[in-house]
């Protein structure tokens, strides 16, 4: 598969390589949006497999641990993870029939409620993150404290850039 990834981004950069070719770093970063995509799936996969011994998956993980330290609204999870309002408020829903959330009058808002972690989500999140700890513990010894560092410090400035600039259309 990688070589399939890697020989589709030769054809993008060969194709771009005419009138309105971009830059160098335009093509660096282009690579890094594949990469990231990857990544992303891999990421989806491992947290799936983490979540569901406690009858999750990543999106409900997403959701209960945004909230976990405060009651949030849909739409402020929403934001939080860069997600759409409705994915956040199909996932919620679920959460709150499972008994692992519940809405609460919102004193701010009288339309948008808060959703708050319940004990039962509380103990979901503690066999999940159990899980995450033995995985990332593993992930992290093979690739090195030193690169993984470096790798958080690149990725939070490029979510920062990306965060203050609109995209072209």
């Amino acid at each position: 598969m990688t070589s399939r990834v890697e020989k589709r981004q030769d054809a993008v950069k060969s194709a771009n390589s005419g009138d309105s070719a971009r830059t160098p770093a335009g093509d660096e970063v282009s690579e890094l949006v594949v990469h990231v995509f990857r990544l992303n799936g891999l990421l989806t996969a491992a947290g799936d497999q983490m979540a569901q011994p406690a009858g999750q998956t990543s999106a409900r993980w997403r959701v209960l641990a945004a909230i976990e330290d405060q009651p949030l609204t849909v739409p402020q999870v929403a934001r939080a993870w860069w997600l759409s309002r409705q994915s956040v408020q199909r996932v919620a829903d679920v959460l709150v029939q499972e008994g692992l959330a519940a809405y609460r009058n919102n004193p701010g808002h009288r339309r948008s409620k808060l959703l708050r972690i319940t004990e039962q989500g509380h103990s979901a999140l503690r066999t999940i993150r159990d899980m995450r700890q033995r995985w990332a513990d593993t992930l992290g010894a093979e690739i090195g404290e030193v690169d993984l560092r470096s790798a958080n410090l690149v990725l939070a400035r490029i979510v920062r850039t990306m965060a203050r600039s609109a995209p072209l259309v």
